[in-house]
């Protein structure tokens, strides 16, 4: 009888631990109230402004290839084919770096400050400058070393390459498996740098206001922390010895009704 009360005990116990330990819906759900939330009938368009040690894609067309050529840096990519002496290559386009004051080297145009300027006012000041030589001229402009780090309390942590130039905190998160259950959703960081000055914002995704917020796009090269809660750090703090303290645990209770039904 008295080894069953112990048992009824311990269940009791392990039941109201279970329920401290257990989080609510206002830690874990994202969007809250967002059927309450009011948004704008048209929402911004967003677009990144290019900073240095971007790495720039820019390919000027023309009805004539020939005309628009000398406004194209290209390379050649060489490569030996099996027959001795014999020599091939291909023409590619090769990318404008961005250095540290803001501007890249442009063929005919020379230096050209595109930092701190959006996609388009850069597509604009390159299609005035070439129609000088150029008729109706078709320029694609394209940052082709965009990416975001991930890290923290996510399921996949690591660094993201981005194609489209645009890319949302969710998506962002998603690409790195969304957040652990340990993830503190409510203040995620998100550090950026704009003109060589780095800021630190916070971000909470559980309310669903947070898509008004200038961080619901992510700029290249943002880093996003997601910080562990406190069960995750009280959880580091037992370290290693938790399955030591649970084994001791169960032997007490072992040798305590062992005891117990001995004496009966």
């Amino acid at each position: 009888m008295k080894c069953f009360f112990l048992t009824k005990k311990v269940i009791l116990l392990l039941f109201v631990i279970s329920l401290f330990s257990c989080a609510s819906r206002k830690d874990l759900v994202y969007y809250q109230n967002i059927d309450d939330a009011k948004f704008p009938e048209k929402l911004n368009s967003y677009e990144i402004k290019i900073q240095p040690d971007d790495l720039l894609l820019i390919i000027v067309s023309a009805q004539d290839p020939e005309i628009a050529a000398p406004f194209n840096l290209m390379s050649v990519t060489v490569e030996n084919t099996a027959r001795p002496y014999v020599i091939s290559g291909q023409q590619t386009n090769q990318t404008y770096l961005v250095d540290a004051k803001g501007t890249i080297d442009f063929p005919v145009l020379g230096n050209l400050k595109v930092g701190g300027l959006t996609r388009t006012e850069v597509l604009k000041m390159l299609k005035d400058k070439i129609a000088v030589y150029i008729k109706d001229p078709i320029i694609n402009i394209r940052v082709t070393n965009f990416k975001v780090s991930v890290q923290g309390e996510v399921a996949q942590p690591g660094t993201y390459n981005v194609i489209s130039e645009r890319i949302t905190l969710m998506e962002a998160l998603s690409m790195a498996r969304d957040l652990t259950i340990y993830g503190l959703r409510n203040n995620i960081l998100i550090i950026r740098e704009i003109d060589g000055v780095k800021s630190y914002n916070r971000v909470d995704i559980t309310q669903s206001d947070f898509i008004n917020s200038p961080f619901y796009y992510l700029a290249q090269n943002d880093i996003v922390y997601v910080e562990p809660n406190k069960n995750k750090i009280n959880g580091a703090a037992v370290g290693p010895n938790t399955s030591v303290l649970i084994s001791i645990t169960s032997l007490l209770i072992t040798l305590v009704t062992l005891i117990v039904t001995s004496g009966n």
